[in-house]
Formats: structure tokens, sequence, C-alpha cells
């Protein structure tokens, strides 16, 4: 087996925006970041299949285990990873729109989960909209 092409320690750095797309959907290559730091022992903080990584992998079809396999079988190379989730999962333009659109505004729907949005806003010194995209930016520092 090769090495990881895409070392990702997350001890020390972020993984990318959940902004960020490869096969044209969002949230792909934050996931395949933490797929990586995972199979590497290398997460600190952060949580493979939380549950935004649940969204995604419930709409390609799959799961972490076999998600994280895949990044490690393709060396974390974001060109391979879209080029099998292309080919394994056929979703249409119009479908990954779709799933784009709803996780880049996905907002809290309970009110524990509203408030604990509200109370991250304050911390992080933000008063406009603020999505759970928009909260892991401020956290990390994108904006």
């Amino acid at each position: 087996m090769y090495p990881i092409i895409n070392k990702m320690d997350l001890t020390n750095s972020f993984p990318r925006s959940p902004y960020d797309m490869n096969a044209g959907m969002v949230m792909l290559p934050r996931t395949t970041d933490k797929a990586i730091a995972s199979n590497e022992g290398t997460l600190g903080e952060y949580h493979y299949n939380c549950p935004m990584d649940q969204k995604l992998f419930d709409f390609l079809g799959t799961d972490e285990k076999v998600f994280a396999d895949m990044v490690k079988e393709f060396n974390g190379d974001d060109k391979e990873i879209a080029e099998w989730i292309e080919t394994e999962f056929q979703k249409t333009q119009e479908e990954k729109e779709e799933f784009n659109n709803k996780m880049r505004h996905d907002v809290p729907e309970d009110e524990e989960s509203k408030k604990w949005l509200e109370e991250q806003k304050k911390s992080l010194g933000k008063e406009d909209s603020f999505t759970f995209f928009d909260n892991i930016d401020a956290d990390e520092k994108r904006f």
C-alpha cells in the first residue's frame, strides 16, 4: 500500500471548509480530510462520522467504513475519490444541487440545537445569519 498523498493531521490544522466542493458536492472534501485523519489516528478533537458526515453518507448511499476504506485505497486523492463517487453513486446534477443547498442552509430545528448555535454565534462574535457551515468556518477563523 502506498502512503496517503494528502497527509492530514487534525491535531494541529483544520479540515477543509464544509463549503468546499469535490465531485460537485459540498462537505465531500471536509469529510475526506476527516477520513484521512481517522485512518491515520490524527483526528484530534474532530469527529469523523459526525451528523454532517452522516448526511453526506446518506445522500450517497454509503457509510463511514466504506468511505474511509475507499479514501485509504485512493490514498486520499481528490480526483480518484471524485471518480469513484461519480461511478459508484451516479447522482444527477439536480440531486447534487438540492443536497448542496440543503447542507449550505442547514440550521437547527430543535430548541436545544437552536440554543447551542445562538451561544456559538455570541462566543464567535457573529450577529448575522448563521448556519452550521457558517459556525464551522467562523470557529476555524475562515471569516
